[in-house]
């Protein structure tokens, strides 16, 4: 990390130094800015507070400016407007007090200390002055830049008090420790163990962000160790922290599945953003504590993890508060179908099971295959490379597939109304069994994916069943 020397050098600032001079008013930058300059990392929203009405000196600015557009928030007391690629958000300097019962505090007008001491952390408690007469000071009362230096997440304030008032403070410091790759004080992580009882008064909507944005962090096993370590994981995903610890019977042990899914979070974050993926990477085997078995011919057996897994995934989501719509659905495909791709790279790769697995996994196909991929996490470099390799084998047949029959979400050429039509029938089990065996006929390769053969073969079908033909 290197200072560099000016971090005022965008125009803005000047613009609102001008402002501050002429309404006599004490501006500065603070928080999540000043830290991403010193860290060297970009950044495009800039939090400006100021010592009296930040939404006053909002409108000011975009009067100078010739911003047309300011989104006001009075009863948060806020301001926002845009400049070029820039959001700048205004907020009156305060001071906070709360109730045990609530994490949304009673606010009172404050000054710049008072502002700097309710912050969370350290490093997010970094100011630069926008004064004439110490513009571009750091004022820094807590080490943040100390801190910076030493990669340490540290409260400004007790954390046991910080932590209690917001706890959602807590998920903040797994998540920042996780995005910059930073150590929590010792403090202050025995803070979070002494606290994670309150997090029953933080929304589950608040929570899931923060997870969410550890998943989408370079490293997220960082933040899932340590949600585990402060005894977190298990009040907001307690199947995920079940799937911790290994067992021994007569001599024979599994891994720790925990760990390993940890390991499979990791992999695919080198391949991905998509965070979807991600978390279906984190729930893929989330239902190992459940059928997990042993007997002494087969050893330690899941058997079914994947589909109870999948059955799983709505209730997690609802539980987390998130998106109970495709995204969903799409979560729970990629679980259930989690091995199927595993099972053609052990075994001879048939057309009938390439065209299953296509019909399947639909569109998501290739996120399949970088799941699984990423599920391999053996220690040892040959067997990585043969399973590998073996992968690459069903990639290519998936391909030499798709290009021959056409298969990825292809819908039968003879549809329910038609065979209706033709056989004069309303909705019944003879449609459903006449639909389902064209299906497979495809799939299974007995009949091209063309109306002509599928409605000879309908025909067959529907002489077997003695199904007379209206026309």
């Amino acid at each position: 990390m290197v200072e560099r020397k000016n971090p005022l050098d965008k125009k803005i600032f000047s613009i609102i130094a001008e402002v501050a001079k002429s309404e006599r008013r004490r501006i500065f930058v603070i928080g999540g800015f000043v830290r991403d300059y010193f860290l060297q990392r970009q950044s495009n929203d800039i939090d400006i507070v100021v010592e009296g009405s930040g939404i006053d000196i909002a409108k000011k600015v975009a009067q100078k400016t010739g911003i047309k557009k300011v989104s006001v928030f009075k009863n948060f007391g806020t301001a926002m407007l845009h400049y070029k690629e820039t959001e700048l958000e205004f907020v009156g300097a305060r001071k906070e007090s709360y109730d045990r019962d609530s994490r949304k505090p009673v606010v009172e007008n404050g000054t710049l200390e008072d502002d700097q001491n309710r912050r969370d952390f350290t490093i997010n408690a970094l100011a630069i002055s926008l004064n004439e007469e110490d513009f571009g000071m750091l004022i820094d009362p807590f080490g943040g830049i100390q801190d910076l230096h030493d990669k340490i997440i540290r409260t400004p304030l007790n954390p046991d008090v910080t932590f209690s008032d917001d706890p959602l403070r807590m998920m903040r410091a797994i998540r920042f420790a996780t995005q910059l790759q930073f150590k929590i004080d010792d403090i202050a992580l025995k803070a979070i163990c002494n606290n994670k009882h309150r997090l029953k008064i933080v929304s589950m909507e608040r929570i899931s962000c923060e997870l969410t944005k550890i998943l989408q962090s370079p490293k997220p096993s960082t933040g899932f160790k340590l949600l585990d370590q402060t005894g977190i994981l298990s009040i907001i995903l307690p199947q995920l922290a079940d799937l911790k610890g290994v067992q021994t019977v007569d001599g024979k042990h599994h891994k720790d599945n925990f760990f390993h899914t940890l390991e499979v979070v990791d992999n695919i974050c080198k391949t991905t953003n998509n965070v979807w993926l991600r978390w279906a990477a984190l729930l893929h085997d989330i239902a190992k504590y459940i059928t997990k078995r042993y007997d002494s011919e087969h050893g330690w057996t899941f058997h079914g993890h994947e589909y109870v897994g999948s059955k799983m995934i709505p209730s997690v989501f609802a539980k987390l508060r998130l998106p109970m719509n495709e995204t969903m659905k799409y979560v729970q495909k990629l679980v259930l179908l989690h091995l199927r791709p595993v099972v053609l790279s052990l075994d001879e790769v048939t057309d009938s099971a390439v065209r299953r697995l296509l019909f399947d996994a639909g569109d998501d196909i290739d996120d399949l295959m970088l799941l699984c991929e990423a599920d391999i996490t053996s220690k040892n470099e040959q067997t990585q490379k043969r399973h590998l390799a073996n992968f690459q084998l069903v990639r290519t047949k998936l391909k030499e597939i798709e290009e021959k029959d056409k298969i990825r979400n292809f819908q039968p050429p003879i549809s329910g109304e038609l065979i209706m039509e033709t056989y004069g029938l309303h909705p019944c089990r003879e449609v459903g069994i006449i639909k389902n065996a064209i299906k497979d006929a495809i799939l299974d390769g007995i009949i091209k994916n063309n109306y002509n053969e599928a409605y000879e073969f309908m025909q067959k079908k529907a002489e077997e069943l003695n199904l007379p033909d209206k026309k």
